[in-house]
């Protein structure tokens, strides 16, 4: 699933496209994909002919503000990704929604497993979404060390789950979560509450440069290329890794073979000698 550098990655190739243009159709061919709304005809109706005034992103999803008060929503989901075309070129199997705009330029989401979604919200049906449920931005609105001292007391979950609950933090997911935890030198299946405030202090000091470091790459593209970026070009962080997929691999800091753990159905990426 895209984390919060890729959905970052294309909110950055959008906005120079789509800011200040006009949706001039909108059509979402796959029912899934509208859920979140009463139907397809219902989010088609809602954006077209709406200017776009701003991309923006909270956590994993992509918001826009279109005119006429509304906010619309794009989700990736497991395989989701988004292509920026002209309108006539060849589209890829499983494009499922195509939006096109006054400056002859389409959006197109292509989702083979159709778990993403895409959603166009009042500000009552947006305060009453998941979205409203979402934590601090983990790029943008982090808390200092202090708050995450205070949340983290007692807490039996273990730490990798926590980072991965988009409650506690927004936009993390299974591969920044162990590139963190690798720079922090934190292994993943410690009970959040046992951690140190000296170890939280370093956890919450690791996130900003994981994330930095991957939107500086374009994000991660694993090897199946589910993501990609909307003109087309692979993430290039997937050899810049140090904890992520690595298992047998020698630890880039002390050698040590990375292994592998399941927490919660979720393989995580440590190295037992430098992650306590």
């Amino acid at each position: 699933m895209p984390e919060l550098p890729e959905v970052e990655s294309v909110r950055r190739s959008l906005a120079p496209a789509l800011e200040g243009a006009r949706i001039v159709s909108a059509a979402v061919r796959h029912p899934r994909l509208a859920r979140r709304n009463e139907s397809p005809f219902d989010v088609e109706d809602r954006l077209r002919g709406r200017l776009i005034r701003r991309m923006g992103r909270t956590g994993k999803f992509l918001l826009a503000d279109i005119e006429g008060d509304f906010t619309w929503v794009t989700h990736l989901g497991m395989s989701g990704r988004i292509e920026l075309a002209n309108p006539g070129e060849p589209e890829k199997p499983h494009t499922h929604v195509v939006i096109t705009t006054d400056r002859s330029r389409e959006m197109r989401m292509v989702d083979p497993r159709t778990f993403g979604f895409v959603a166009v919200y009042t500000p009552e049906e947006l305060a009453g979404s998941t979205i409203a449920d979402l934590g601090p931005d983990a790029l943008q609105d982090l808390p200092r060390s202090p708050v995450w001292v205070r949340r983290l007391a007692g807490r039996k979950v273990a730490i990798k789950t926590l980072l991965l609950d988009q409650r506690f933090v927004a936009g993390l997911g299974n591969i920044y979560a162990d590139e963190v935890l690798h720079r922090a030198r934190i292994r993943p299946d410690r009970p959040a509450g046992s951690l140190t405030v000296e170890e939280i202090k370093r956890l919450r000091a690791a996130v900003a440069p994981i994330l930095q470091a991957g939107l500086r790459w374009g994000g991660t593209s694993l090897d199946d290329l589910a993501y990609l970026l909307p003109d087309g070009r692979a993430g290039e962080y997937l050899h810049r890794l140090q904890a992520y997929g690595r298992e047998g691999l020698p630890c880039r800091r002390d050698g040590t073979s990375v292994e592998r753990t399941v927490l919660g159905g979720r393989s995580s990426f440590w190295c037992p000698q430098c992650q306590q």
